[in-house]
């Protein structure tokens, strides 16, 4: 018999997500306004940001979500793996923090901060948002990682990761959004 189909962790973890989406979505909007405003000044204060860095990130993050994807279903289909496959994502979380913080580092000792001008507070303000909540879904990883060597298998196991995953792709979907708005739109208006 087919198994039912259902949305997958629990219902709360929805409602973070929806909260959360609905935040950066007014952040973005409140970036939009005042790039408008200025946008001579933003396009300048664009021009300074480490593209290779932004994407190198995005890659990192699609990776990270990719060995995510993999281990649920590993832990779903009660295969062995899905611990590794965590510890992996987590790995690629740890990369994504150190370039931030080498980028955040050469901003700084340029002299840029968040009281440069506008542009930087919100670049400041929404990455190190976003940096918290991968270091958030790194702590939800390695959590993944011992839930998923636990045995016997279980639909709370299996929530419990579903929950965790749902919540690294969130990370993953705002850092692209953050990475079109900051370092691919950023000159054009």
């Amino acid at each position: 018999m087919a198994e039912a189909k259902r949305v997958p962790g629990e219902a709360g973890i929805w409602v973070l997500i929806g909260g959360d989406l609905l935040v950066f979505s007014l952040f973005f909007l409140i970036f939009t306004h005042y790039r408008g405003q200025q946008p001579e000044m933003f396009a300048r204060s664009h021009e300074t940001l480490n593209g290779g860095i932004g994407l190198a990130n995005t890659i990192i993050l699609l990776t990270s979500s990719l060995f995510v994807a993999l281990g649920v279903r590993r832990v779903r289909d009660d295969r062995p793996g899905g611990a590794t496959l965590f510890r992996c994502a987590l790995v690629c979380g740890a990369i994504f923090t150190a370039l931030k913080a080498v980028e955040y580092g050469e901003k700084i000792g340029h002299g840029i901060t968040p009281l440069t001008n506008d542009f930087y507070i919100y670049y400041f303000a929404f990455t190190g948002i976003h940096l918290a909540h991968v270091l958030i879904g790194s702590a939800g990883l390695i959590y993944m990682a011992a839930v998923a060597m636990g045995r016997p298998p279980s639909t709370t196991r299996t929530m419990i990761i579903e929950c965790g995953a749902i919540f690294w792709h969130l990370v993953d979907l705002l850092w692209i959004m953050l990475f079109a708005l900051f370092y691919l739109a950023g000159s054009h208006g």
